[in-house]
């Protein structure tokens, strides 16, 4: 039987070429993911272990506890200090170090690749060759003084910067800027991974990030022999307990590698959603595959029965088929997968920078996922014709033609589909009114969008038949050829519900996914502007820096300006819950906020009175004059405030209102704003102000300043990664697809070989035969495409429900485009799958054809 399954998978080699491509892509996702996060995690350590290379200890300041300010803390790292542990058995070298963080503008005045880790500055320490070893210069010179500063070459590039330009940075406070005299390399895997690197003489850093004479760590070199460990310890000995601490250098370098591939894991999610949806694409083709090669071998597999093969000799044989596909899909989707992971660093670089380089790691987890996803998913996949094959009686080698299902069968099959038809409606039906997002409720969504999709796909045999006979209309105004499209399509129901079931899925997946994506960009968009009535919004890029309180002012006199109305938000901790609180101005908050009041007014703020959303409002059983104890921010002590509003909820005054000179009080970045408010007069020209405002606040790269489409802009762009999904596993889809409607259709036309050389000896020329496939084939892929957007419409109606919950500005909106653009696709899909199976069917000689058994 292992002969009869070898010689049948050569026998068909390319027809199971199709199913082999098809799990090769799974396989090649998976493995590739596995590979790239391997290397990647690899050449972070390798990167950091570079930045840390020669450095054995290093001495850091300790957090200071309460009520101890930063500045007296870190007054033990001093060159006393550096002096000290210079004189410790085994240390051969002191370093002392000065690290803190810059934001740059590029050289057009825009921010550079602001965010949270990835903008490292520090002082350039050369050592007695005048040359600091952390940062070898390519161009130009150390900077020597307040004024100068250098940059990373990836920096300079992506900044258009060079030698003697102005260079406008900021730190935590006003925007600066210095001549740029310098262009440096490092390994520091925070810059190679997207950030920038900012590099000033030790004097400025000290007084930038620390105290003049004070330093942020101190770096030691261990003599030959000498245990960095046992070195550590030796230092830790020597180091004020309460006041710094020492770190091995192999030590810092792990936790950097782990910091950086923290904030790079998000790049390896989508290849996996690509190896997942592809895989379960995949396994309906090899069903479909098997199933066809099952019911053409029906009088063979019946032979063997008769002479005196077991069903489970049969069923073993099948799957011996399966295990040997798998194997050469895993195989071949091992060799895509180290292509793909080869590749990725390059695809998925922050702003044009690539993610550390270095060589593939090959560890044991991809070649098992490679092996078990592979020969796992083709033998899961290959079971159901397995078992098939195994209940061929022998009599059957008597029949001419395969037997069409039972119509006890057929109504099992109907029983199946229309239960979880009901199952999967019913659960989603249930989810439409609780407008919750909850995970709970999204779980239970997915499980039965899934159980809907599987529903469908039952009962496609069933639904073929009436769908095609509607296509068929349009089919038949082609003449002859589409009449006999048509009937060739309804002549097996159940392979041409098999072969559409990829595009019903993959169709599925992307109308559901666009029409939620749709739904919630317009939602997203019009809650980005949403209870504002200013007509440009000053704030900060990081949430660890505000906006300096006398940047309003100077806000307030630029020319154009009406009103500018400063923000301040923090954290209110009322009845039990964590809520957002905004203090506002009572005099300006109703020139640059819609509030719409149910009760009460904004009028009433003061110390010790606040306002509230009405979902604050009722979740905390509260109304206008009701008192409540709340806390406001980092006040550890509960205080009494007065309710004296409620406002119907809005994104831009959060969850409570209350008088910033009550916020500011206790924010947790005291004396800030987050937000500056401005609403111009009429006849202001948007350009101008836009730059003037910029102006005002320094022009500083921790600050942006947006107008309303650009808050627009900036929600939408949120949806980014969904519609990168989306069209993936459109493209995913496609492929998987068109393998199927390949693969059925050249099984198809060698089952018809004797009917396609009558209809050519009727008179048929071989342009009938080949635009008869070709309608053939768009007819099932128009079948597929109409059901799975049926099940995909559903499914992001009843999920579109939790998130009404989650936004009420969120409204099912179908984007018919995309939705018409998605079937073009599909029936192109058809036409050119049915390319080659067509060209072969006209070829057949028609005397041949018709003599052949």
């Amino acid at each position: 039987m292992l002969r009869t399954a070898l010689r049948n998978v050569l026998a068909h080699k390319a027809r199971l070429a199709m199913t082999v491509l098809a799990v090769s892509l799974g396989v090649a996702f998976v493995c590739g993911t596995l590979v790239f996060a391997d290397s990647t995690a690899a050449a972070h350590r390798a990167a950091a272990s570079k930045d840390f290379a020669g450095i054995a200890v290093t001495v850091t300041a300790k957090e200071p506890p309460p009520g101890t300010a930063a500045d007296q803390q870190s007054s033990v790292l001093d060159d006393a200090l550096t002096r000290k542990l210079a004189g410790v058995p085994g240390v051969a070298a002191v370093r002392p170090s000065v690290d803190g963080t810059a934001a740059l503008n590029a050289a057009d005045g825009t921010a550079l690749r602001v965010r949270a880790g990835a903008n490292p500055a520090a002082a350039y320490v050369p050592g007695k060759d005048g040359t600091d070893a952390r940062y070898p210069l390519v161009e130009g010179r150390a900077p020597a003084n307040g004024d100068e500063l250098a940059v990373d070459a990836g920096t300079a590039a992506a900044g258009g910067f060079g030698i003697g330009d102005r260079v406008t940075l900021a730190t935590d406070g006003p925007a600066v800027t210095k001549r740029l005299v310098g262009v440096a390399t490092t390994t520091d895997t925070r810059v190679t991974a997207g950030g920038t690197l900012a590099l000033f003489d030790t004097a400025t850093a000290q007084q930038l990030f620390a105290a003049p004479g004070r330093y942020t760590g101190i770096d030691l070199t261990a003599a030959p022999g000498t245990d960095q460990f046992e070195l550590s310890r030796r230092v830790t000995a020597v180091l004020p307990a309460d006041r710094a601490e020492a770190t091995a250098g192999a030590a810092q370098a792990e936790r950097q590698a782990v910091l950086v591939d923290t904030l790079t894991r998000g790049y390896q999610k989508l290849p996996t959603v690509f190896a997942g949806v592809s895989l379960f694409i995949g396994s309906f083709l090899v069903v479909n595959t098997f199933g066809m090669l099952v019911a053409r071998r029906t009088r063979e597999i019946a032979l063997l029965r008769a002479i005196g093969a077991s069903r489970r000799q049969v069923a073993r044989a099948v799957l011996a088929e399966a295990f040997l596909v798998g194997l050469v899909a895993s195989a071949a989707g091992f060799l895509f997968g180290l292509g793909i992971a080869s590749v990725l660093p390059d695809l998925l670089g922050t702003g044009g920078r690539p993610l550390p380089h270095g060589p593939l790691v090959i560890g044991p987890r991809p070649v098992t996922a490679a092996l078990v996803v592979g020969v796992g998913v083709t033998l899961l996949a290959a079971w159901l014709p397995s078992r098939r094959a195994a209940k061929v009686a022998p009599v059957e080698a008597m029949r001419a033609a395969e037997r069409p299902p039972s119509a006890a069968r057929s109504r099992v099959r109907g029983a199946v589909g229309l239960a979880l038809l009901v199952l999967g409606a019913g659960l989603l039906v249930s989810l439409s009114g609780a407008k919750d997002a909850s995970e709970e409720n999204l779980r239970s969504a997915m499980l039965g969008c899934a159980v809907f999709v599987v529903a469908l796909i039952v009962l496609a045999p069933l639904l073929a038949v009436p769908v095609i006979r509607l296509a068929g209309r349009l089919t038949g105004r082609f003449g002859i050829t589409g009449r006999l499209a048509r009937e060739n399509a309804l002549r097996d129901p159940r392979r041409t519900a098999a072969t559409a079931a990829t595009l019903v899925i993959s169709t599925a997946l992307v109308t559901g996914l666009a029409v939620v994506g749709n739904s919630t960009g317009q939602a997203l968009d019009r809650q980005a502007a949403a209870g504002l009535g200013a007509d440009y919004v000053i704030g900060s890029r990081t949430t660890t820096t505000g906006i300096d309180p006398a940047a309003v002012p100077r806000v307030a006199a630029t020319p154009g300006v009406r009103t500018a109305s400063a923000v301040t938000d923090s954290v209110l901790f009322i009845g039990g819950s964590v809520r957002e609180v905004s203090g506002v101005d009572p005099g300006t908050v109703d020139d640059v906020m819609r509030l719409d009041f149910v009760s009460g007014s904004d009028r009433d703020l003061g110390p010790g009175r606040i306002a509230l959303s009405s979902t604050t409002a009722r979740e905390s059983g509260l109304s206008t004059g009701s008192r409540v104890d709340a806390r406001i921010g980092r006040n550890q002590d509960l205080t009494g405030y007065t309710v004296v509003g409620v406002y119907r909820d809005n994104p831009t005054a959060h969850d409570a209102l209350a008088a910033r000179s009550e916020v500011q009080q206790y924010a947790f970045l005291p004396r800030s704003v987050q937000r500056i408010l401005v609403r111009t007069h009429p006849d202001a020209i948007s350009r101008t102000t836009e730059a003037r405002l910029r102006s005002a606040v320094g022009n500083s790269p921790l600050l942006k300043v947006q107008d309303r489409p650009a808050l627009v802009r900036e929600a939408a762009g949120t949806m980014g990664d969904l519609l990168t999904v989306m069209y993936g596993m459109l493209a995913l889809g496609a492929v998987i697809g068109a393998l199927g409607i390949v693969n059925t259709l050249a099984m198809s036309v060698t089952e018809r070989t004797r009917e396609i050389g009558a209809l050519r000896a009727l008179g048929m020329d071989r342009a009938g035969i080949r635009w008869m496939i070709r309608q053939e084939a768009v007819t099932v892929a128009a079948f597929g495409t109409l059901l799975g957007m049926a099940g995909g419409l559903f499914g992001a109606w009843a999920v579109g429900s939790l998130a009404n919950g989650a936004m009420e500005q969120y409204a099912l909106v179908p984007p018919w485009g995309t939705l018409l653009l998605v079937l073009l696709v599909s029936l192109a899909i058809g036409a050119v799958a049915a390319a080659v199976p067509a060209r072969r069917a006209a070829a057949l000689s028609p005397l041949e054809a018709v003599a052949r058994d």
